[in-house]
């Protein structure tokens, strides 16, 4: 990510993942992305190459359960609902 910061905050990987910052604070606690503390305050911080990381490790799992869970035609699908 050329002119990214080393350390994004909650909120910057949210945008990133586009999901909430109490999503990407989950993630953090539960120990799924690699993030620290910093400072008096302990503001969370996670580390650019860390989120990369996290991204890469996404993909292989998504790509392990859909060869896992082959698609099925027969399968009743979603309602596509369009965005707001």
């Amino acid at each position: 990510m050329p002119g990214t910061p080393r350390f994004l905050t909650l909120a910057d990987v949210a945008e990133v993942l586009n999901t909430s910052s109490a999503q990407v604070y989950a993630l953090v606690r539960r120990g799924d992305l690699v993030a620290i503390k910093i400072g008096g305050r302990g503001q969370w911080r996670v580390e650019a190459d860390q989120l990369e990381a996290y991204i890469a490790r996404m993909y292989d799992e998504a790509r392990t359960f859909v060869s896992e869970h082959p698609y099925d035609e027969a399968e009743p699908q979603p309602e596509h609902q369009p965005e707001p």
